[in-house]
């Protein structure tokens, strides 16, 4: 089975190398990795190029030419992915707050399900003890509180970040539907992942901070995301499962 883990990264140059050595680590012979660069201006484009060079067939990068948005960058991926005759894609951050460790589970998830979901919001799940209280409350307020209140979804981790897809649910949600493009992007996929009948089954995972680096999470950003929810329900709240897109 061919596995296309999409990883986008901006000032990622410390992570990367360590996290693209734990991915072909796995037990999955048919997993590569994609790389979208933003033109980080630390490097990692040109980190991400030597690790496609030492590992050809492997690791792919995409170089675009300035920061362009999440949201673009995970649609960029995703798109390559498919075209690439990806069967699954799993996408995740390059900082380690996603453990390359629960990938194989989440594989064997996708077997009676459209979507795996890593959460940090279901039992078992948890979240870094650094995390400072008031981060922890804004970021439980916004999945498990406002965003299932608002968008009525069933999905406890709707901004999770760490998801295994099938193709055909890629293929079926229609990607060009898709207009968020900061933190919004994740709540914006789970909705219309929901709206459009997919199963979804949630695991739980251990988040941790990032080990290198700043985060790129700030309060301002999740205000933001907060705001964006209200037009992500009006567009796409009258979708059914009769809306999947054929292919």
């Amino acid at each position: 089975m061919k596995t296309v883990v999409v990883i986008p990264t901006y000032n990622e140059a410390d992570n990367l190398p360590q996290m693209t050595a734990a991915l072909l680590a796995l037990p999955l012979p048919g997993l590569s990795a994609l790389i979208i660069d933003d033109n980080s201006p630390d490097g990692t484009g040109r980190v991400a190029d030597e690790l496609c060079a030492e590992h050809p067939s492997r690791i792919g990068v995409i170089h675009r030419p300035g920061k362009s948005g999440l949201g673009t960058a995970y649609i960029e991926g995703f798109t390559r992915a498919i075209a690439d005759g990806a069967e699954t894609i799993i996408q995740m951050d390059a900082d380690f707050s996603h453990s390359p460790n629960y990938i194989p589970q989440m594989l064997e998830g996708l077997k009676e399900h459209d979507v795996v979901v890593g959460s940090r919001y279901v039992s078992g799940g948890k979240l870094d003890e650094r995390w400072e209280y008031g981060r922890y409350l804004l970021s439980w307020f916004a999945n498990s509180v406002y965003t299932r209140l608002l968008l009525n979804v069933h999905v406890h981790d709707a901004t999770a970040g760490f998801k295994a897809w099938r193709r055909e649910t890629l293929l079926g949600l229609g990607l060009d539907r898709v207009r968020s493009n900061g933190y919004i992007f994740q709540v914006e996929m789970a909705y219309l992942t929901e709206r459009l009948g997919y199963r979804v089954l949630e695991i739980p995972i251990y988040f941790e901070d990032r080990r290198i680096g700043k985060s790129k999470m700030s309060v301002p950003v999740k205000i933001e995301a907060a705001l964006h929810t209200w037009q992500v329900r009006a567009r796409h709240s009258r979708l059914t499962s009769k809306d999947r897109r054929n292919f």
